[in-house]
């Protein structure tokens, strides 16, 4: 797990610094409405941070095996107006939720990691899984922001 917290915090980094650089024509821009601007994919990258904490904290405590529904990512998105926000306030609350997370990295063990996770296809997986993809959906579009 070590590994997978000293990554997470290397993509905040990359994160704060290449964002906190670009101009806000270029964090705004979308090549048509119904495509996501750079800033809208930090929107999601929080949304996906709110939603993954709450799965990665709750796993701890419910029922095994945790089940959790899937959210709806583009009426977040729509709905949280991220086009027209602040970047500085979004790139803290991504900053921040995502500190909070690679926290919770690190006080994982092999038990916690081991816990049982219905995802919404139905398929069983475990806790680690979970955090390995949530790591590699941010760096995916980390990399569309950032590209």
């Amino acid at each position: 797990m070590k590994a997978l917290e000293n990554r997470l915090e290397h993509l905040i980094q990359l994160g704060v610094e290449g964002i906190s650089k670009a101009s806000e024509s270029k964090l705004t821009y979308s090549v048509s409405p119904e495509k996501w601007s750079k800033k809208e994919i930090l929107g999601h990258l929080i949304d996906s941070g709110v939603n993954n904490l709450q799965r990665f904290t709750e796993i701890q405590f419910k029922t095994k095996p945790y089940t959790f529904d899937n959210y709806k990512q583009a009426d977040l998105v729509k709905a949280n107006d991220y086009q027209h926000a602040e970047i500085n306030e979004l790139l803290g609350l991504w900053k921040a939720i995502n500190n909070r997370i690679r926290y919770l990295f690190s006080i994982q063990n092999e038990t916690t990691l081991g816990y049982k996770v219905v995802l919404g296809s139905g398929e069983v997986s475990d806790l680690q899984f979970l955090m390995v993809d949530y790591v590699d959906h941010l760096e995916y579009h980390l990399k569309q922001i950032l590209g």
